[in-house]
Protein backbone atom coordinates (compact mmCIF):
# COMPACT_ATOMS: atom_id res chain seq x y z
CA UNK A 1 0.00 0.00 0.00
CA UNK A 2 1.27 3.47 -0.91
CA UNK A 3 1.43 5.52 2.30
CA UNK A 4 4.04 7.08 4.54
CA UNK A 5 5.96 4.62 6.66
CA UNK A 6 7.20 7.25 9.09
CA UNK A 7 5.51 8.39 12.32
CA UNK A 8 3.07 11.29 11.97
CA UNK A 9 4.15 14.78 13.04
CA UNK A 10 7.81 14.18 12.35
CA UNK A 11 8.70 17.66 11.04
CA UNK A 12 11.35 19.44 13.11
CA UNK A 13 11.14 23.06 14.21
CA UNK A 14 12.77 24.47 11.07
CA UNK A 15 10.40 22.55 8.81
CA UNK A 16 7.41 23.86 10.80
CA UNK A 17 8.69 27.44 10.63
CA UNK A 18 9.14 27.18 6.86
CA UNK A 19 5.58 25.95 6.57
CA UNK A 20 4.19 28.78 8.72
CA UNK A 21 6.26 31.32 6.81
CA UNK A 22 4.92 30.08 3.46
CA UNK A 23 1.37 30.16 4.79
CA UNK A 24 1.71 33.79 5.95
CA UNK A 25 3.31 34.84 2.68
CA UNK A 26 0.52 33.19 0.68
CA UNK A 27 -1.98 35.16 2.76
CA UNK A 28 -0.31 38.41 1.65
CA UNK A 29 1.64 39.10 4.84
CA UNK A 30 4.81 41.16 4.33
CA UNK A 31 7.57 39.24 6.11
CA UNK A 32 10.62 40.38 8.06
CA UNK A 33 12.39 37.06 8.15
CA UNK A 34 14.79 36.72 11.08
CA UNK A 35 14.42 32.95 11.19
CA UNK A 36 16.95 32.17 8.49
CA UNK A 37 20.37 31.18 9.81
CA UNK A 38 21.87 31.34 6.34
CA UNK A 39 24.22 34.12 5.19
CA UNK A 40 22.97 36.23 2.29
CA UNK A 41 24.76 37.23 -0.90
CA UNK A 42 27.58 35.48 -2.78
CA UNK A 43 30.61 33.80 -1.27
CA UNK A 44 33.80 35.83 -0.95
CA UNK A 45 35.32 36.77 -4.29
CA UNK A 46 38.57 35.09 -3.30
CA UNK A 47 36.71 31.79 -2.93
CA UNK A 48 34.78 32.17 -6.16
CA UNK A 49 37.87 33.00 -8.23
CA UNK A 50 39.82 30.03 -6.87
CA UNK A 51 36.83 27.73 -7.46
CA UNK A 52 36.48 29.07 -11.01
CA UNK A 53 40.11 28.25 -11.76
CA UNK A 54 39.69 24.79 -10.27
CA UNK A 55 36.60 24.10 -12.40
CA UNK A 56 38.55 25.03 -15.51
CA UNK A 57 41.51 22.82 -14.54
CA UNK A 58 42.45 19.90 -16.79
CA UNK A 59 43.72 17.99 -13.75
CA UNK A 60 41.86 14.67 -13.63
CA UNK A 61 41.74 14.58 -9.83
CA UNK A 62 39.83 17.86 -9.74
CA UNK A 63 36.86 16.20 -11.45
CA UNK A 64 36.93 12.82 -9.70
CA UNK A 65 35.50 11.34 -6.52
CA UNK A 66 37.32 12.53 -3.42
CA UNK A 67 36.16 9.88 -0.90
CA UNK A 68 38.09 10.24 2.40
CA UNK A 69 40.95 12.23 0.95
CA UNK A 70 41.43 14.86 -1.71
CA UNK A 71 44.12 14.36 -4.32
CA UNK A 72 42.82 17.49 -6.04
CA UNK A 73 43.40 19.70 -2.99
CA UNK A 74 46.38 18.12 -1.22
CA UNK A 75 46.28 17.98 2.60
CA UNK A 76 42.93 19.79 2.51
CA UNK A 77 41.53 18.58 5.84
CA UNK A 78 44.60 19.45 7.92
CA UNK A 79 45.02 22.84 6.26
CA UNK A 80 41.30 23.64 6.58
CA UNK A 81 41.23 22.77 10.29
CA UNK A 82 44.48 24.53 11.07
CA UNK A 83 43.20 27.77 9.52
CA UNK A 84 40.53 27.86 12.25
CA UNK A 85 42.93 27.41 15.17
CA UNK A 86 45.12 29.74 17.19
CA UNK A 87 47.78 27.08 17.85
CA UNK A 88 49.40 24.31 15.82
CA UNK A 89 48.17 20.82 16.68
CA UNK A 90 50.68 18.05 17.43
CA UNK A 91 51.45 15.48 14.76
CA UNK A 92 51.15 12.39 16.95
CA UNK A 93 47.90 10.61 17.71
CA UNK A 94 45.66 12.78 15.50
CA UNK A 95 44.01 12.25 12.14
CA UNK A 96 41.96 14.38 9.72
CA UNK A 97 38.98 13.79 7.48
CA UNK A 98 37.44 15.98 4.73
CA UNK A 99 33.65 16.07 4.93
CA UNK A 100 30.58 17.37 3.08
CA UNK A 101 29.91 19.88 5.86
CA UNK A 102 28.83 18.99 9.38
CA UNK A 103 25.14 18.16 8.92
CA UNK A 104 25.73 15.05 6.74
CA UNK A 105 28.13 13.49 9.25
CA UNK A 106 25.98 13.89 12.37
CA UNK A 107 24.15 10.63 11.70
CA UNK A 108 27.45 8.84 11.12
CA UNK A 109 28.79 9.63 14.59
CA UNK A 110 26.61 7.08 16.46
CA UNK A 111 27.47 4.52 13.77
CA UNK A 112 31.16 5.19 14.34
CA UNK A 113 30.48 4.55 18.04
CA UNK A 114 29.10 1.08 17.29
CA UNK A 115 25.33 1.60 17.35
CA UNK A 116 24.89 -0.94 14.54
CA UNK A 117 26.23 -3.59 16.90
CA UNK A 118 24.53 -2.62 20.16
CA UNK A 119 22.99 0.14 22.29
CA UNK A 120 24.64 3.57 22.47
CA UNK A 121 23.47 6.45 24.67
CA UNK A 122 24.05 9.90 23.19
CA UNK A 123 23.89 13.31 24.87
CA UNK A 124 22.99 16.28 22.66
CA UNK A 125 22.70 20.06 23.00
CA UNK A 126 19.24 20.30 21.44
CA UNK A 127 16.98 21.90 24.13
CA UNK A 128 17.30 24.61 23.07
CA UNK A 129 19.46 23.83 20.11
CA UNK A 130 19.97 22.79 16.53
CA UNK A 131 17.66 19.74 16.27
CA UNK A 132 19.56 17.64 13.71
CA UNK A 133 21.72 15.67 16.20
CA UNK A 134 18.60 14.47 18.01
CA UNK A 135 16.80 13.88 14.71
CA UNK A 136 19.67 11.72 13.47
CA UNK A 137 19.86 9.78 16.72
CA UNK A 138 16.13 9.05 16.51
CA UNK A 139 16.65 7.20 13.22
CA UNK A 140 19.04 4.70 14.84
CA UNK A 141 17.12 1.92 16.60
CA UNK A 142 20.00 1.16 18.98
CA UNK A 143 20.50 4.78 20.03
CA UNK A 144 18.88 6.38 23.04
CA UNK A 145 19.44 10.11 23.34
CA UNK A 146 18.80 12.88 25.80
CA UNK A 147 19.33 16.64 25.89
CA UNK A 148 21.90 18.18 28.22
CA UNK A 149 20.70 20.97 30.52
CA UNK A 150 20.93 24.39 28.83
CA UNK A 151 19.22 27.46 30.24
CA UNK A 152 19.78 30.92 31.62
CA UNK A 153 20.71 29.57 35.05
CA UNK A 154 23.82 27.83 33.69
CA UNK A 155 24.42 30.42 30.94
CA UNK A 156 23.81 27.72 28.31
CA UNK A 157 26.88 25.74 29.36
CA UNK A 158 26.11 22.26 30.61
CA UNK A 159 28.00 20.65 33.48
CA UNK A 160 29.56 17.22 33.80
CA UNK A 161 26.89 16.66 36.48
CA UNK A 162 24.32 16.73 33.66
CA UNK A 163 25.91 13.74 31.90
CA UNK A 164 23.94 10.57 32.52
CA UNK A 165 25.69 7.34 33.59
CA UNK A 166 26.27 5.04 30.63
CA UNK A 167 26.62 7.84 28.07
CA UNK A 168 28.80 6.69 25.18
CA UNK A 169 28.87 9.83 23.01
CA UNK A 170 28.44 13.54 23.65
CA UNK A 171 27.50 15.67 20.62
CA UNK A 172 28.43 19.18 21.74
CA UNK A 173 27.85 22.41 19.80
CA UNK A 174 30.04 25.34 20.84
CA UNK A 175 29.73 28.10 19.83
CA UNK A 176 26.11 27.24 20.51
CA UNK A 177 23.16 27.68 18.18
CA UNK A 178 20.83 29.38 19.22
CA UNK A 179 22.29 31.07 22.33
CA UNK A 180 25.61 32.27 20.88
CA UNK A 181 27.37 30.98 24.00
CA UNK A 182 30.99 29.91 23.61
CA UNK A 183 33.18 27.32 25.32
CA UNK A 184 36.31 28.60 27.04
CA UNK A 185 39.47 26.69 27.90
CA UNK A 186 38.35 25.85 31.46
CA UNK A 187 35.06 24.36 30.21
CA UNK A 188 36.81 22.11 27.71
CA UNK A 189 39.43 20.98 30.23
CA UNK A 190 36.76 19.90 32.70
CA UNK A 191 34.75 18.07 30.02
CA UNK A 192 37.78 16.43 28.40
CA UNK A 193 38.97 15.06 31.74
CA UNK A 194 35.51 13.74 32.58
CA UNK A 195 35.08 12.04 29.19
CA UNK A 196 38.58 10.60 29.35
CA UNK A 197 37.96 9.21 32.84
CA UNK A 198 34.57 7.73 31.86
CA UNK A 199 35.41 6.42 28.37
CA UNK A 200 32.93 8.76 26.64
CA UNK A 201 33.55 9.79 23.06
CA UNK A 202 33.34 13.57 22.64
CA UNK A 203 32.37 15.40 19.43
CA UNK A 204 31.99 19.15 18.92
CA UNK A 205 30.22 20.94 16.09
CA UNK A 206 32.36 24.08 15.69
CA UNK A 207 30.43 25.53 12.74
CA UNK A 208 30.42 29.05 14.22
CA UNK A 209 33.95 29.23 15.62
CA UNK A 210 35.13 31.63 12.88
CA UNK A 211 32.31 33.99 13.89
CA UNK A 212 33.34 34.24 17.55
CA UNK A 213 32.97 37.70 19.04
CA UNK A 214 34.94 36.87 22.19
CA UNK A 215 38.64 36.18 22.66
CA UNK A 216 37.70 33.51 25.23
CA UNK A 217 36.15 31.30 22.53
CA UNK A 218 38.26 28.15 22.17
CA UNK A 219 37.90 25.05 20.00
CA UNK A 220 37.78 21.56 21.46
CA UNK A 221 40.79 20.70 19.29
CA UNK A 222 43.04 23.21 21.04
CA UNK A 223 42.40 21.48 24.38
CA UNK A 224 41.57 17.83 23.61
CA UNK A 225 44.92 17.16 21.95
CA UNK A 226 46.44 17.32 25.43
CA UNK A 227 44.41 14.32 26.70
CA UNK A 228 46.07 11.16 25.35
CA UNK A 229 43.32 8.78 26.53
CA UNK A 230 40.41 10.87 25.23
CA UNK A 231 38.50 9.66 22.15
CA UNK A 232 37.34 12.86 20.45
CA UNK A 233 36.73 14.70 17.19
CA UNK A 234 35.62 18.14 16.06
CA UNK A 235 33.93 19.29 12.86
CA UNK A 236 34.45 22.54 10.94
CA UNK A 237 32.55 23.86 7.92
CA UNK A 238 32.82 26.56 5.29
CA UNK A 239 29.10 27.29 5.42
CA UNK A 240 29.24 30.22 7.85
CA UNK A 241 32.59 31.89 7.22
CA UNK A 242 32.95 32.88 3.54
CA UNK A 243 29.75 34.89 3.17
CA UNK A 244 27.02 32.77 1.65
CA UNK A 245 28.85 29.46 1.81
CA UNK A 246 25.84 27.36 2.75
CA UNK A 247 25.77 25.84 -0.71
CA UNK A 248 29.50 25.08 -0.60
CA UNK A 249 29.30 21.66 1.04
CA UNK A 250 32.86 21.55 2.30
CA UNK A 251 34.39 20.93 5.71
CA UNK A 252 36.82 18.85 7.71
CA UNK A 253 37.22 16.96 10.97
CA UNK A 254 40.15 16.45 13.27
CA UNK A 255 40.39 14.14 16.23
CA UNK A 256 42.02 11.20 17.93
CA UNK A 257 43.13 8.58 15.43
CA UNK A 258 40.70 5.95 16.79
CA UNK A 259 37.57 8.10 16.42
CA UNK A 260 38.56 9.55 13.04
CA UNK A 261 39.49 6.04 11.90
CA UNK A 262 36.00 4.80 12.72
CA UNK A 263 34.49 7.83 11.00
CA UNK A 264 36.58 7.11 7.91
CA UNK A 265 35.20 3.58 7.76
CA UNK A 266 31.51 4.50 7.98
CA UNK A 267 31.88 7.61 5.81
CA UNK A 268 33.91 5.71 3.21
CA UNK A 269 30.99 3.29 2.86
CA UNK A 270 28.33 5.99 2.56
CA UNK A 271 29.55 8.90 0.41
CA UNK A 272 31.93 9.82 -2.39
CA UNK A 273 33.36 13.03 -0.90
CA UNK A 274 32.94 16.72 -1.61
CA UNK A 275 33.16 18.65 -4.88
CA UNK A 276 36.86 19.44 -5.25
CA UNK A 277 36.60 22.90 -6.91
CA UNK A 278 34.47 24.12 -3.99
CA UNK A 279 37.15 22.87 -1.60
CA UNK A 280 39.84 24.68 -3.57
CA UNK A 281 37.86 27.91 -3.38
CA UNK A 282 37.16 27.62 0.34
CA UNK A 283 40.77 26.86 1.19
CA UNK A 284 41.97 29.83 -0.85
CA UNK A 285 39.66 32.13 1.10
CA UNK A 286 40.81 30.72 4.44
CA UNK A 287 44.50 30.92 3.64
CA UNK A 288 44.62 34.20 1.70
CA UNK A 289 41.56 36.24 2.67
CA UNK A 290 41.24 36.38 6.44
CA UNK A 291 40.43 40.07 6.01
CA UNK A 292 37.30 39.13 4.07
CA UNK A 293 36.23 36.67 6.75
CA UNK A 294 36.91 39.28 9.44
CA UNK A 295 34.69 41.76 7.58
CA UNK A 296 31.75 39.33 7.69
CA UNK A 297 32.38 38.69 11.38
CA UNK A 298 32.38 42.44 12.10
CA UNK A 299 29.20 42.91 10.06
CA UNK A 300 27.34 40.31 12.11
CA UNK A 301 28.65 41.79 15.35
CA UNK A 302 27.32 45.21 14.33
CA UNK A 303 23.94 43.77 13.34
CA UNK A 304 23.67 41.92 16.65
CA UNK A 305 24.10 45.19 18.52
CA UNK A 306 21.47 46.98 16.39
CA UNK A 307 18.91 44.21 16.89
CA UNK A 308 19.64 43.85 20.60
CA UNK A 309 19.24 47.56 21.27
CA UNK A 310 15.98 47.99 19.36
CA UNK A 311 14.35 44.89 20.85
CA UNK A 312 15.36 45.80 24.40
CA UNK A 313 13.98 49.27 23.76
CA UNK A 314 10.66 47.61 22.86
CA UNK A 315 10.53 45.68 26.12
CA UNK A 316 11.93 42.30 25.00
CA UNK A 317 14.20 40.47 27.46
CA UNK A 318 17.40 38.90 26.14
CA UNK A 319 18.09 35.38 27.40
CA UNK A 320 21.86 35.70 27.01
CA UNK A 321 24.29 38.07 25.33
CA UNK A 322 25.55 36.27 22.19
CA UNK A 323 29.32 35.78 22.04
CA UNK A 324 29.45 34.14 18.61
CA UNK A 325 27.43 33.60 15.47
CA UNK A 326 24.65 35.66 13.92
CA UNK A 327 21.65 35.11 16.17
CA UNK A 328 20.12 36.39 19.39
CA UNK A 329 18.09 34.47 21.98
CA UNK A 330 15.16 35.97 23.90
CA UNK A 331 12.82 34.97 26.70
CA UNK A 332 9.18 34.56 25.72
CA UNK A 333 6.97 37.40 27.04
CA UNK A 334 4.09 36.62 29.40
CA UNK A 335 1.74 38.88 27.43
CA UNK A 336 1.63 40.28 23.90
CA UNK A 337 -1.07 41.74 21.65
CA UNK A 338 -3.29 42.01 24.73
CA UNK A 339 -3.27 38.23 25.31
CA UNK A 340 -1.62 35.82 27.72
CA UNK A 341 1.28 34.00 26.06
CA UNK A 342 1.78 30.39 27.06
CA UNK A 343 4.67 29.35 24.82
CA UNK A 344 7.39 30.51 22.48
CA UNK A 345 5.48 29.03 19.57
CA UNK A 346 2.37 31.04 20.41
CA UNK A 347 4.35 34.29 20.56
CA UNK A 348 6.34 33.54 17.40
CA UNK A 349 3.25 32.67 15.36
CA UNK A 350 1.41 35.73 16.73
CA UNK A 351 4.31 37.93 15.62
CA UNK A 352 4.18 36.36 12.16
CA UNK A 353 0.42 36.77 11.85
CA UNK A 354 0.23 40.33 13.25
CA UNK A 355 3.53 41.90 12.12
CA UNK A 356 5.32 39.58 9.67
CA UNK A 357 8.37 39.18 11.96
CA UNK A 358 9.55 35.57 11.70
CA UNK A 359 11.74 33.99 14.36
CA UNK A 360 12.43 30.45 15.55
CA UNK A 361 11.01 29.24 18.85
CA UNK A 362 12.87 26.74 20.98
CA UNK A 363 10.55 25.90 23.86
CA UNK A 364 10.13 29.19 25.68
CA UNK A 365 13.11 30.82 24.00
CA UNK A 366 13.01 32.73 20.72
CA UNK A 367 15.86 33.07 18.25
CA UNK A 368 16.12 36.03 15.90
CA UNK A 369 18.97 35.89 13.37
CA UNK A 370 20.81 38.81 11.75
CA UNK A 371 21.62 37.33 8.35
CA UNK A 372 19.37 39.97 6.77
CA UNK A 373 20.19 43.69 6.71
CA UNK A 374 18.96 44.65 10.19
CA UNK A 375 19.73 48.34 9.78
CA UNK A 376 17.54 48.51 6.66
CA UNK A 377 14.55 46.99 8.44
CA UNK A 378 15.17 48.52 11.87
CA UNK A 379 12.22 50.93 11.73
CA UNK A 380 9.82 48.17 10.69
CA UNK A 381 11.13 45.82 13.37
CA UNK A 382 10.82 48.49 16.04
CA UNK A 383 7.25 49.21 14.96
CA UNK A 384 6.42 45.49 15.02
CA UNK A 385 7.69 44.83 18.54
CA UNK A 386 6.10 48.00 19.86
CA UNK A 387 2.81 46.91 18.34
CA UNK A 388 3.12 43.64 20.27
CA UNK A 389 3.20 45.57 23.58
CA UNK A 390 5.10 42.80 25.31
CA UNK A 391 5.39 42.38 29.07
CA UNK A 392 6.94 39.80 31.38
CA UNK A 393 4.62 40.35 34.35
Amino acid sequence: MRKSRLPAGGANIFMRIRGKRAEAEAAGQRLFDLSIGEPKGPALLSARLAARDAVMSEQEAMHAYQYNDSAAVPDFARRFVQAHLQIALPDDGLDYLPILGIKPILGLLPLACGCALGPVTVATMTKPGYPIPADQCAYHVNVSHYALTLNGANSYRFSTDDIAPGTGLIMANYPHNPSGQIADRAFWRDLCQYCSDNDIRLFNDAAYIALSHSDDSVTLSEVAAGYPNLSWCEGFTAAKLIGNGTGWHVGAMVGSADFIGDMKEVKGKTDAGFVAPMAAGVLAALETDQAGIAAFRAMYDERLIILRDLMVDCGMRMAIQPRAGFFTLWDTPARAFGETIDSGEQFNFAMIDHTGVVGVHFGNALRYAVCADIAAMADDLRAAFRAAEVSYD
